[in-house]
Order: C-alpha cells, then sequence, then structure tokens
C-alpha cells in the first residue's frame, strides 16, 4: 500500500498557535495518542477560525463541516511537550477546501506530523452543501484555486 505524503508551501502558513500535550494525551505505548491528535488538530483549527473571525456556524445556519482528515506522523510527541500548529488554507473551490497543518516542537525543532483537512460549507438548517461566502474567500486573496 502506498504511504500517505503531504507536503504544503512554507509561504501559505498563515496562523500559529501553541498546544500542550496533556498527560491524558499518551497513550498505552507512552507516546501522543492518535485520536489526542486529532482532538488538537481540531483545537488548532478553532483557534484559526477564530483568530480570522469566522464562526463555526452563522446565524443562517450555514458552517463549516471537516469533510476529511489525512495525517502523517514523523515523531513522538511525550507528556508536557509544547507543540506548535502552524495552519495555513489551500486548494479552494466553488464549496470549500483544505485546511493544512504543520505540527513541530519548537524545543528541539522537530516535526512531529503534518495534516489537511478538507472541509465544505454547509447549511445545516437544509442539510446540504453550500457555496463558500464571499467574506470567507474574502480573507485568503492568495489561495489557489481548484476545479
Amino acid at each position: 500500500m502506498a504511504r500517505l505524503k503531504l507536503e504544503f508551501p512554507e509561504d501559505q502558513f498563515c496562523f500559529s498557535t501553541q498546544l500542550t500535550v496533556r498527560v491524558t494525551d499518551i497513550n498505552a505505548a507512552n507516546h501522543l495518542g492518535n485520536d489526542s491528535m486529532i482532538s488538537m488538530i481540531s483545537e488548532a483549527r478553532a483557534r484559526f477560525l477564530f483568530d480570522f473571525g469566522v464562526q463555526e456556524t452563522e446565524g443562517d445556519g450555514t458552517g463549516i463541516i471537516v469533510t476529511d482528515l489525512a495525517t502523517t506522523y514523523r515523531a513522538e510527541g511525550h507528556a508536557r511537550d509544547q507543540l506548535l500548529f502552524e495552519v495555513g488554507v489551500m486548494d479552494f473551490n466553488k464549496y470549500g477546501g483544505d485546511i493544512t497543518f504543520r505540527i513541530t516542537r519548537p524545543q528541539d525543532q522537530v516535526l512531529v506530523a503534518m495534516a489537511k483537512s478538507g472541509f465544505v460549507f454547509f447549511n445545516y438548517k437544509l442539510s446540504q452543501v453550500v457555496p463558500m461566502p464571499d467574506e470567507f474567500r474574502a480573507k485568503f486573496p492568495r489561495v489557489n484555486w481548484i476545479d
């Protein structure tokens, strides 16, 4: 089976935040568990959207819904590690795009993981995918578009 390889342009990261690996994030193998990494990625995504003034659900019922998540692990994380989550967006289309993550441990400059989370805009009242709002698109004028 082919291995997943995630690489992102260096200049597309536009936000960063630090999260601490908690003791409760450690699995039986004594390192950061996959489930906890996914939760940390979700927290970094929420902080990113908040920082750019994007509400996850608007008053009209439209919000962002995650469509997929790909993660590659490069190094272990351990309890009390400070991890830097660099976040960006890329590959916009009519309905959404990708949120990208580079996760490093600043203490020793080790790359811990890379991740990509696909998203679309979704109207929860209508239960259907809707086009990306112009206001969201305007926040990221340098993002490439794909069909």
